[in-house]
């Protein structure tokens, strides 16, 4: 087959981190390659070298058999590379057209050649199965709409060689499968694609080869059709690895209670006469298709949102109106949906992240003055317990891994046990080795008592960690199910609706 691309021993270090160690990847015309590895291992960082975010300390990188410059993205894109990132570099307030076109004209150029651009955009989007309109606002769109409109820009600029960074990351199931489907498609139009995943259903399904890094090497390539998930995962972390599951124990009373819980934004309901309970040692999961709820459900449970009508107690007491702050006090911890922009602060530090929940409590704080050598050993033994890889107490979070900043994050929430614990797609992004060392951190506050909400999208997840189950549709959420009976068919009715209908009979 035709060689698109060559990275040739790349090598890349930041201070004492080796991020890359001569790292050799090559890439076939029309050949879609799967690069995998536990959160950290250097997949994103080889891409960046690629693309020219960074430029490799040796090494080189050919395209189409040019050699080509480090640290200019420009001359990536020239050569045709296109790249996707796991978080979106959108304008909100654009439309998709003016999205697509930005940075790809001249700025001296006194008018934007808006119809020409318009056509070429509706032939990419015609040609490669990826619909969009072009004059609608991104703040409008849904995050697989938002994801298509990434794919567009690249391929408007000419890329043949398509490089997507946990391209799945923040989209449904049936979303990832239809943006298979679509790789597939371009890729018997000749484009090469890479793609970084955790997921390794979706490897085996969507690439045809697999390149294995960890700790910075090249470790292993295998041929996808000659290979496992259960041999990928144990090549990424270097162990066989096998994700917890929960055992039964005494539940004991009940910790949290929503009663008719009703949710507003505007004229719009968000939520609609939510109940549910989660008792001490109880792991409630709430299962649904993107954009069911689950968000503002979230946003209530960590304070965010106050109730238009109905209850929300914690252990007894109606916290509705308390806020973040008067949660955290009353007991309350929350891993959240999005760790970037709501998890953490990219800019501060690990010790300052791991204690910005708790900053005004005695341990960390005297008469308004920061305790930051007791802060500093708090973030030393959460790194620690928690396996943080990669950080000392004075990293910047944004230097993380997404696995990482998830497993402090989680350390934070779980380091002063909590009455209740809101997990809101606790793995989302994760690697195999950090889901199994956050349902294992997750199933240990169960037993210790914490009664904990989980929000996923995963199916395997909610079976394996809940005690029971609902399912939230439109912003309702279903009758609970016992998670033993709970098949895949039963949940993707109940996901359906299908309980609504037989509420209603």
């Amino acid at each position: 087959m035709t060689e698109v691309l060559a990275l040739e021993n790349i090598t890349k270090t930041f201070g004492t981190l080796t991020a890359n160690d001569d790292v050799t990847l090559h890439l076939a015309k029309g050949e879609i390659l799967a690069l995998l590895g536990e959160n950290g291992a250097g997949k994103t960082t080889l891409m960046n070298i690629l693309f020219g975010h960074y430029s490799a300390d040796a090494g080189e990188v050919r395209v189409f058999g040019a050699v080509l410059p480090s640290g200019k993205p420009r001359a990536a894109i020239d050569a045709g590379v296109g790249m996707v990132h796991q978080h979106f570099t959108l304008a909100a307030n654009l439309t998709v057209l003016e999205n697509v076109i930005l940075g790809s004209e001249p700025l001296l150029r006194l008018r934007s050649s808006r119809e020409a651009a318009r056509a070429k955009l509706m032939t990419i989007s015609q040609r490669f199965g990826l619909p969009v309109d072009p004059d609608a606002r991104i703040s409008r769109l849904s995050v697989g709409e938002r994801q298509r409109v990434e794919i567009l820009k690249a391929l408007y600029r000419d890329a043949r060689i398509l490089i997507l960074d946990e391209p799945t990351a923040v989209l449904a199931r049936p979303e990832a499968m239809q943006l298979f489907e679509t790789l597939r498609d371009m890729a018997k139009s000749g484009l090469s694609v890479i793609f970084i995943s955790h997921k390794l259903h979706e490897v085996m399904a969507g690439s045809d080869r697999v390149a294995v890094l960890r700790g910075g090497r090249m470790v292993a390539e295998r041929r996808t059709q000659d290979t496992s998930p259960d041999e990928l995962a144990e090549l990424m972390v270097g162990r066989k690895v096998e994700r917890p599951r929960r055992q039964d124990h005494k539940i004991g009373a009940p910790v949290l209670q929503a009663e008719g819980v009703r949710v507003t934004d505007g004229d719009a309901i968000r939520l609609n006469d939510v109940s549910f309970t989660v008792h001490a040692g109880e792991i409630l999961g709430i299962v649904g298709v993107s954009g069911n709820g689950q968000a503002d459900l979230g946003a209530l449970l960590a304070g965010l949102t106050t109730p238009a009508t109905g209850r929300l107690t914690l252990d007894g007491i109606d916290v509705a109106g308390f806020g973040p702050r008067g949660l955290i006090s009353a007991g309350a911890a929350r891993v959240p949906e999005d760790r970037h922009s709501e998890g953490a602060i990219g800019e501060m530090s690990v010790w300052e992240n791991a204690t910005l929940e708790r900053l005004r409590t005695p341990r960390f704080s005297t008469s308004g003055f920061v305790r930051r050598s007791k802060a500093r050993a708090y973030a030393a033994e959460l790194i620690k317990r928690f396996d943080v890889r990669g950080a000392t107490p004075e990293t910047r979070i944004r230097l993380l891994s997404g696995g990482n900043m998830q497993k402090l994050i989680l350390g934070r929430s779980l380091a002063t046990p909590p009455k209740f614990l809101l997990a809101n797609q606790p793995t989302r992004g994760l690697d195999e080795g950090a889901i199994a060392a956050v349902h294992t951190e997750l199933l240990a506050a169960r037993a210790q008592g914490a009664a904990i909400l989980l929000i996923s999208e995963e199916l395997d997840e909610a079976v394996g960690l809940a005690d029971r189950i609902q399912a939230i549709v439109n912003g309702r959420l279903s009758q609970s199910v016992s998670a033993d009976e709970a098949d895949p068919r039963r949940l993707g009715l109940m996901m359906a609706g299908v309980w609504e209908t037989d509420d209603a009979a």
